[in-house]
């Protein structure tokens, strides 16, 4: 396998022709049109000016000239006949006078002409009576006539030109030929660069994606092993946490030419044209092998062929052919390799996912507290950060948050501290910041009755208590009454570690603290509420996966009730078979009820042997409403509370050991 020099290669650019043969030049063309039309015009021009460059002649209304012609002061004279059958007399007199001229002005005369309302057999008499002589001729307006014959042909030309080429993209080099070529961009080194040092939370894709350029920059170390160049590298991960950045990153690493294209430009309106602009993208890659070419989105064109609803998309799916073909069919593609990203790695054709085209599946997943950690660096390397800031701290508190999510948390923050005048970003700062993001934003103009207020009091409060009195359940980060988003109050948890399995008990306690809100609610005020919509759905969604999916139901067994019905094409499940019989739905209803029904009795049986907390806890939320998971703490324990001008100004250092992931709480 050989590979030619990059810094040898000619930067082709995709669609162009290197040989000028193939390509329809419409700039060319453009320039000729416009020269011609200069030279008719440049003709036109002087020709006209010659006609004019002779003695000057004046203009005189025709009453002047039949003065004239009574006094017998005209010495010779001419008849002008256009093809209009318009006439004009051309005049000389014998001698130069002064006379008002048609415009009303006066000046010295000698040639003069004037418009003949008519030419009759009087007007000849009354020269021959004269005796002027004058002879008859016809004007030459070949010229004219030929520009005017030629111009709207040269117009209609002009208009089609002009919108042909705005048909095509605004007109560019390959015009009307460049339905089929490749909108690929290729990046230079003059473009932002972007380098390995500016991904963080991705260490394992790294060190994949690091292979390749290392293959690519000394493929010889690896050939001498035997070892061939992965054909493509499919980024497999969920929205946001940084698939195209590593691309990017790699575009600024690998020092070959890169070419980036999304999915959704192969497909257009017009039949063929997918297939012809991959076959034209690799093509341009084969020209400057080697190189890497990045389609972002591929599941715009790699879908499961014949998977759409009453019938399949022909043209999407000959695009995906052609792709599964360039990538590799009878003909080698050496050089070329394929970098993709999707965040819907299960509508894919396998015959896209199989080795051979793409033999590298990296998955991209959320960060972990290290990698969060690391993405905050990243993001916070050009923003001026108080001495109060701990970012690992910070890292431990957004559990579940993506590398753009962390991203806006960090800007966010930045602007929230620009809107203050403040100097540099405090951890309060952040700590604001990072509630909006994770719990939505303050609706401070929401107006709440006492009532409502107090019962949304209670309700988070048994949330709280709940949570605190029960050993499994995760720990109470937050708790507020102020409206945020959807919800009139919020409850949030952060696990002690990051969880990948749960346990029974694990479940039952989420159930718990879950329906904790209900139970307050129902001891305190004795009515219900619609508050508790959010938490029943939960609740009752957990329990339904327990016994259906999970098989923790000790009656049911270890089954799994119900199967998923997905279509590929929409990409979502759209129904759910019921592969059981009557008795089994039944029984079915009546495990999930008895899990329900077991946590709401914990829930109830917690609250009123602590009821004296549950108030205390309330009171202290109405007071303030905002509760960290010190002060409840403190709350629990039976001491009084610091002043509020000393809390929530920053994260307290011993939270370190806060819990990694979190459990979003109650929205109403």
């Amino acid at each position: 396998m050989e590979y030619k020099n990059p810094k040898k290669q000619n930067k082709l650019k995709p669609g162009k022709n290197p040989k000028g043969g193939d390509d329809f030049n419409w700039d060319k063309l453009g320039r000729v049109f416009l020269t011609w039309l200069g030279i008719l015009v440049t003709i036109f021009l002087i020709m006209a000016i010659a006609k004019t460059t002779g003695t000057k002649e004046f203009e005189l209304a025709y009453p002047d000239y039949l003065e004239l012609l009574r006094q017998k002061e005209i010495k010779e004279a001419s008849l002008n006949r256009s093809d209009y059958n318009h006439y004009t007399l051309h005049g000389v007199l014998k001698r130069e006078r002064s006379l008002k001229l048609a415009d009303g002005k006066h000046s010295l005369v000698l040639n003069f002409w004037t418009n003949l309302p008519y030419l009759e057999k009087e007007t000849i008499d009354s020269l021959n009576a004269a005796g002027i002589a004058y002879k008859i001729e016809r004007d030459d307006s070949t010229w004219t006539n030929a520009l005017i014959t030629i111009l709207p042909w040269i117009l209609i030309l002009g208009v089609w030109l002009f919108f042909m080429r705005r048909m095509q993209g605004g007109g560019g080099p390959k015009g009307i030929f460049s339905f089929g070529k490749s909108k690929a961009k290729m990046l230079t080194s003059e473009q932002q660069r972007f380098t390995f040092q500016d991904v963080a939370g991705a260490d394992e894709a790294k060190v994949e994606l690091q292979e390749v350029i290392e293959f690519l920059k000394e493929p010889s170390k690896f050939q001498k092993l035997g070892g061939k160049i992965p054909r493509g590298v499919l980024l497999l991960g969920p929205p946001g946490t940084g698939k195209t950045l590593l691309a990017r990153a790699v575009a600024g690493e690998a020092g070959v030419p890169f070419f980036t294209i999304s999915g959704a430009d192969f497909v257009e309106m017009f039949v063929g044209v997918g297939a012809s602009r991959v076959r034209d993208l690799f093509e341009t890659g084969k020209k400057s092998a080697p190189c890497i070419i990045f389609i972002d989105e591929i599941d715009a064109v790699g879908r499961h062929r014949g998977a759409g609803l009453g019938g399949g998309h022909d043209e999407r799916e000959q695009t995906l052919n052609a792709l599964l073909v360039e990538m590799d069919g009878f003909e080698q593609n050496s050089g070329v390799i394929i970098i993709a990203a999707t965040n819907r790695p299960d509508v894919l054709d396998p015959a896209l996912m199989r080795p051979g085209r793409f033999d590298r599946l990296v998955v991209v997943d959320r960060p972990d507290v290290k990698g969060r950690e690391g993405i905050l660096k990243v993001h916070t390397r050009k923003i001026p950060l108080a001495e109060d800031v701990h970012l690992d701290v910070l890292a431990k508190g957004t559990p579940g948050l993506a590398g753009a999510e962390l991203a806006n948390l960090v800007n966010e923050a930045a602007l929230l501290a620009a809107r203050q005048n403040s100097q540099s970003v405090t951890m309060r700062h952040f700590e604001e910041a990072k509630d909006k993001v994770m719990m939505g934003t303050e609706r401070k103009s929401m107006i709440i009755s006492d009532t409502e207020k107090k019962i949304t009091a209670y309700h988070e409060s048994g949330h709280v208590l709940v949570a605190k009195m029960i050993p499994e359940a995760d720990p109470v980060h937050k708790v507020t009454i102020i409206p945020r988003g959807r919800a009139l109050g919020l409850t949030t948890y952060l696990p002690i570690d990051e969880k990948h399995t749960y346990s029974k008990d694990y479940l039952m306690a989420m159930i718990t603290y879950a329906l904790g809100g209900r139970a307050a609610e129902k001891i305190v005020f004795n009515k219900l509420t619609t508050g508790a919509g959010n938490d029943i759905e939960r609740a009752t969604s957990m329990s339904r996966k327990m016994v259906c999916e999970w098989g923790m139901s000790d009656v049911l067994g270890p089954l799994n009730y119900g199967q998923k019905e997905e279509e590929i094409f929409l990409g979502r499940e759209i129904t759910r078979s019921k592969n059981y019989s009557e008795a089994t739905a039944v029984a079915i209803d009546q495990e999930i009820k008895k899990i329900v029904d077991a946590c709401m009795l914990r829930s109830e049986e917690l609250i009123n042997s602590n009821l004296d907390k549950l108030h205390v806890i309330a009171a202290a939320l109405l007071e303030r409403e905002i509760l960290d998971g010190n002060e409840i703490d403190i709350l629990i324990r039976g001491e009084n509370l610091p002043p509020v001008e000393n809390n929530h100004t920053a994260e307290k250092p011993q939270e370190a050991t806060s819990p990694q992931d979190a459990e979003s709480g109650d929205k109403k």
